[in-house]
């Protein structure tokens, strides 16, 4: 594949080239000429639908970057006003439109030609389900629930801690629980927890809030429970909640031991009477921690160098975002936590936004979040937008698997041969730990929305019986327990995309099958990888995961298999 030159935006042929998202009243038009428009033949509607997908694109746009600055910038007022006033005054206004929009699709009889069109019978499908779950009197409550969840990153972004004789936010302070001095460990693992309490009362406020701000939204729409909307609203067509509940079972009979022979081994190399969460993250064997790099200069160019190693292609992808300025890597107050890769729908290229201080994790996180981007460039001249929004489950694939196969390259990193077989270990360890969290989360989710007339005190107690069963018996809590009580209030999952976790889980089972094919035939394994991901939105998950050479399965046997071929792995480091 040629390299990539600096995209330009698709020149529009539906918007003005100059329209810009200012207010609610200037794009009102555009809506309007779309619902006016008479469909006369297969052609015309194809057309129609390539002019509302740019339209969208536009307007998805516009929203991405009130979102990128309010996040990146969480303490400059004209950032989240500007969200604020998306969201307040604008998205309410384009909801019942996109309603009538879709309707309008589905009642015309030149659409039973698309039914069988690749792409476009998902697209369908999708329509379909839209019109099922809109309801008018939602409209003020998803409003209400966006501005609610902006208060998350507001709360969060704030919180600093006093260590090191300096400020720090979480993030930075918690690269110290990599110290190899164990009482600073614990110093700092209290002010953090003690920090993360102070907002206790009012993050547990906000849940329950957006708690039944959900429910509301579900039992208009004729549903029992939140759940149940999500899994249609988010377009589950490929499995169940039941899937679930077996995917947590085999998490607790196939992981979880694996993860209680680790944690013995941690406690016994460390020669400590009780292993405590503060000796968690640090090297057990006393060593100084990985550091993978100096800055985010450094890191965006070690990325660079990764990617490239592995396919040109892949390091173009980067060196684009790094042109054209759509990363933004570094920890510093007043950011939101967390990272991610955000979409950008018209010009193509996505932005990745992270809390890097130093740390292998960091490292990996930038793996992560440009498996994201490449996908983003892989599917960027798909011809409608819909078709450019995978699952999420496929998306996760894309960067959990770019996690792992990226691990040969990693000498960028860690030239140091020893430090490069302790960030391999590390890393596979982690996927390990990862499995349970992973479970421990959606399992707390199903019984917070299938019980939403909780009380704090129960959701605790669930909350405490859920991670237990995911969590290894050997760590001692004593002492610990307010800290543990609301561990899960970390987790900004909870309050931003409810539901959003388990594909996590299922993309992690299938990114170790991807690394286990490119491990037998690297050529091979990345075509497939790459084959399956310029797929986007045009087919189900279970044939995605087919063209990737690899199962959408998590039954007990299958990850029994990958724990396996993992620990096969671990052997060899």
């Amino acid at each position: 594949m040629e390299a990539i030159v600096i995209p330009k935006r698709p020149a529009r042929k539906f918007m003005p080239e100059n329209f810009q998202v200012s207010d609610w009243e200037t794009l009102k038009p555009f809506l309007e000429k779309l619902l006016e428009r008479a469909i006369n033949s297969d052609g015309e509607l194809k057309q129609w639908l390539r002019d509302r997908s740019e339209l969208e694109s536009v307007v998805s746009e516009d929203l991405g970057w009130r979102y990128i600055r309010m996040t990146c910038y969480t303490d400059k007022e004209e950032y989240s006003k500007a969200y604020q006033d998306f969201i307040q005054n604008i998205q309410p206004h384009i909801a019942p439109y996109s309603d009538q929009l879709n309707k309008k699709v589905l009642d015309s009889p030149w659409s039973k030609n698309l039914e069988n069109l690749s792409g476009f019978n998902l697209m369908m499908r999708n329509l379909k389900k839209e019109v099922e779950l809109f309801r008018e009197e939602n409209i003020p409550l998803f409003t209400e629930i966006s501005t609610e969840t902006q208060k998350f990153a507001e709360i969060s972004g704030a919180m600093t801690v006093h260590a090191n004789e300096q400020e720090m936010t979480l993030p930075q302070a918690g690269v110290l629980l990599q110290s190899t001095d164990r009482v600073k460990r614990e110093e700092v693992y209290r002010k953090i927890t003690e920090r993360r309490l102070k907002d206790k009362e009012t993050l547990d406020a906000l849940y329950s809030k957006l708690i039944s701000l959900r429910h509301k939204v579900a039992v208009n729409a004729d549903f029992k429970n939140f759940r149940d909307f999500q899994f249609k609203a988010y377009g589950r067509f490929d499995y169940t909640p039941k899937d679930c509940f077996d995917f947590h079972e085999s998490i607790a009979n196939e992981v979880v031991p694996v993860l209680n022979e680790f944690a013995k081994d941690r406690k016994s190399t460390m020669k400590i009477a009780e292993l405590r969460p503060w000796d968690k993250a640090v090297d057990a064997e006393g060593r100084e921690p990985l550091k993978a790099f100096n800055d985010g200069k450094e890191l965006t160019e070690k990325s660079i160098s990764v990617f490239k190693k592995l396919d040109p292609y892949l390091g173009n992808c980067l060196e684009v975002m790094k042109q054209m300025g759509h990363l933004d890597l570094e920890s510093r107050k007043g950011k939101a936590p967390g990272g991610y890769n955000y979409p950008l729908a018209e010009i193509g290229v996505p932005f990745i936004f992270m809390n890097a201080t130093s740390t292998m994790r960091d490292m990996t996180t930038i793996m992560h979040e440009g498996g994201h981007a490449v996908h983003n460039f892989l599917t960027m001249n798909l011809e409608l937008n819909d078709f450019k929004s995978p699952p999420m489950e496929v998306a996760e694939l894309a960067s959990m698997s770019m996690e792992l196969i990226s691990m040969d390259e990693w000498p960028v990193f860690f030239p140091n041969d020893k430090e490069l077989k302790r960030a391999k270990r590390d890393q596979l360890e982690d996927i390990i730990e990862t499995l349970p969290w992973v479970a421990t989360i959606d399992k707390f989710q199903h019984w917070i929305y299938e019980n939403p007339m909780h009380s704090s005190e129960e959701r605790k107690k669930n909350w405490n019986s859920v991670f237990d069963q995911f969590a290894d018996t050997v760590t001692d809590w004593s002492g610990l327990q307010e800290g543990k009580d609301y561990l899960w209030q970390k987790q900004l999952h909870l309050y931003e995309v409810p539901f959003y976790y388990i594909e996590y889980g299922m993309a992690q089972l299938g990114a170790i099958a991807v690394w286990r094919n490119f491990k037998n035939d690297k050529q091979k394994g990345l075509k497939n990888y790459q084959d399956a991901l310029r797929l986007g939105n045009m087919t189900t998950i279970p044939e995605i995961y087919k063209a990737a050479g690899i199962k959408f399965d998590f039954s007990r046997a299958y990850i029994r298999e990958l724990m396996s071929f993992v620990k096969e792995e671990l052997a060899k480091v």
